[in-house]
């Protein structure tokens, strides 16, 4: 590991295209920039460790708590909340689904016609 005292303003350069700029020096805090090219991640060291540990713990799942949700899902998609018979539940619409495309919100129903008046 390099280690360098560096003053407000003073840079580093990692290889050819990578600078690193101290900006602000507040206590116990330093403020610095990076300035790389797009195609170089810059992350937080406690952002990734937090990622690896939620992907490590979702990873580790078992397949009994996956089984336990689609029971309940199935049993909520049921009008009435009946099982079907036997030991797994089972889902049956009414209408089919329609799916949205992501990012866009569900289409509307058309308006349903005003009742019409009898004439005079």
């Amino acid at each position: 590991m390099l280690v360098l005292t560096r003053k407000k303003g003073e840079r580093v350069m990692v290889g050819d295209d990578i600078v690193v700029t101290i900006i602000d020096v507040r206590g116990d805090g330093v403020r610095i920039g990076f300035d790389a090219p797009r195609g170089v991640p810059i992350q937080r060291a406690e952002v990734l460790t937090a990622v690896r540990e939620a992907n490590a713990e979702a990873a580790a799942t078992s397949a009994a708590s996956g089984d336990l949700l689609v029971g309940l899902l199935a049993k909520a998609a049921r009008p009435d909340g009946a099982q079907a018979s036997g030991d797994q539940p089972t889902a049956t619409p009414s209408a089919p689904a329609q799916r949205a495309a992501p990012g866009s919100a569900p289409k509307p129903a058309p308006p349903k016609p005003a009742p019409r008046r009898p004439a005079p």
